[in-house]
């Protein structure tokens, strides 16, 4: 099995109304997993800079990046597969969630927000688990381990 060097990940935590955005984690909603939008990051651009622009392609809204809230590591036993994900407090500034916007990866197909009710009621397939207590402040900042990835 080949050792991949962690790849670094940005995601958004982006609270309207008391809602969470979340988008589909793998392309065409493979497994109906949901993760707060956001991914790779390209060397010679900042961490802010990088998810501003990554939820931009995802979902076609613009934001402001706050302070880090949560750092998540994933990774596959299978595959050698890891990554940290720094997930970041945003504001929402401009934009609607079009049915119509395109993701130029291909990957987000599918954009939501969800209450924290619905995310408690275990019918949402969601990762990372500790998103919610990041969501909503119920903690400071939080470290959640490595944890194995679904596929």
């Amino acid at each position: 099995m080949a050792r991949f060097k962690p790849r670094l990940a940005v995601r958004a935590l982006i609270l309207d109304q008391d809602r969470l955005l979340l988008v589909n984690a793998y392309p065409g909603a493979r497994l109906g997993l949901w993760c707060a939008p956001g991914g790779g990051c390209e060397a010679g651009q900042s961490l802010p800079e990088n998810l501003a622009r990554e939820v931009h392609e995802e979902t076609g809204l613009t934001i402001t990046v706050g302070a880090p809230v949560l750092v998540n590591e994933f990774h596959d036993p299978d595959s050698g597969f890891h990554e940290v994900d720094l997930f970041f407090r945003c504001t929402l500034l401009a934009g609607t969630l079009a049915t119509d916007w395109v993701d130029p990866e291909g990957v987000v197909t599918e954009r939501r927000f969800f209450s924290r009710a619905e995310l408690a009621s275990g019918t949402i397939r969601f990762k990372p688990d500790s998103l919610p207590a990041a969501a909503w402040g119920d903690a400071g900042a939080v470290y959640d381990p490595l944890e194995v990835i679904l596929k």
